[in-house]
């Protein structure tokens, strides 16, 4: 009897090792190769476990389609494209593709970036064309988004395509994307800010619209509130914000400055001709231009210009000063 159990023993023990060596140890250990492996909508395990015996990813789809059955993921399997390698376990493919670990693409979208320039990133990435970028967003979102409920309806998403770096799969089209920056504008904007924006009596759309500027005039967070405080202050007083970024906004110029003939364009983005806010947004600043829009320092300055550094000054007189010096 001793040695029936003893042999038992052995036997189960060869059969568990024999087991976990197909789940848990890869195919081939030293594989430098990874390939791109697709599956298609629909396909069951049996479909996913055969085409990947086939190539040579894995030593058994009979031992796929069994771990993946008493590890309950049979159900869970997600179609898409995945980074796949013999060197990787049963285990670890399943997991994977449980997972839905799909490839992953980075956009990568810059701060004080305007609808145009995101545009052209989405073509230049293959995400869409131009078009289909700027079409969407024109689109409505506001019921899904209550941030967007002051925003003008004849106006598009600028100032609320939360700069970021965005992970995406092939699979997720340019709707997907304009969704995963207006998740990630409402997860910033959180409700300590929204209670201090309607606390000043101000719209989040007026703040979007102040961040947007601040964001295309200076660098630093400290630069940034003091111009905030300098532009809500010009606001209070009566006086035209008088911003080149605006201008420049309407021409599609990408300059630090424009031109007097500029200046002169009849356009409500033009902060010369036109006191108060511009008509909406000129980029999609980020969370540090909110932050200064929302807190701004308070100064006795009324100017500012930029040459490396931000010079600041109280009257025209010393601005005019400051640029005969600093401007040559």
């Amino acid at each position: 009897m001793k040695k029936i159990k003893l042999i038992i023993g052995i036997i189960f023990s060869l059969v568990f090792f024999y087991v976990c060596f197909q789940i848990y140890f890869p195919e081939n250990l030293s594989s430098n190769k990874t390939i791109v492996f697709t599956v298609q909508k629909g396909w069951a395990d049996d479909q996913i476990s055969a085409n990947l015996q086939k190539l040579g990813i894995i030593r058994s789809a009979d031992f796929f389609k069994f771990y993946d059955l008493i590890s309950l993921q049979h159900s869970k399997l997600k179609a898409g494209d995945y980074n796949l390698s013999s060197r990787m376990s049963v285990y670890v493919i399943v997991k994977k593709i449980a997972n839905g670990e799909v490839i992953k693409n980075n956009l990568v979208i810059l701060e004080g970036w305007d609808v145009a320039d995101i545009a052209k990133y989405m073509q230049l990435k293959g995400v869409c064309s131009q078009a289909e970028f700027i079409a969407l967003t024109k689109k409505n979102y506001g019921d899904r988004f209550d941030f967007l409920a002051n925003k003008s309806k004849n106006l598009s998403l600028e100032g609320y395509l939360f700069p970021d770096t965005y992970q995406v799969s092939e699979k997720e089209t340019c709707d997907d994307v304009v969704n995963l920056m207006l998740e990630n504008f409402g997860e910033k904007l959180t409700s300590a800010l929204r209670t201090e924006i309607a606390k000043q009596k101000k719209s989040i759309f007026d703040i979007v619209t102040m961040a947007s500027m601040i964001e295309k005039e200076v660098r630093s967070l400290n630069d940034k509130k003091i111009v905030s405080g300098i532009l809500w202050k010009r606001l209070s007083i009566g006086m035209p914000l008088q911003l080149d970024c605006t201008v420049n906004y309407i021409t599609g110029k990408n300059d630090s400055s424009c031109t007097i003939k500029d200046t002169q364009i009849d356009s409500p983005y033009n902060t010369y001709m036109y006191y108060g806010l511009p008509k909406g947004p000129i980029s999609n600043p980020g969370i540090d231009s909110i932050m200064a829009a929302i807190y701004p320092t308070k100064t006795n300055y009324l100017y500012w210009l930029s040459n490396g550094k931000t010079i600041f000054s109280e009257t025209l007189d010393q601005h005019n000063a400051a640029k005969a010096k600093y401007l040559k």
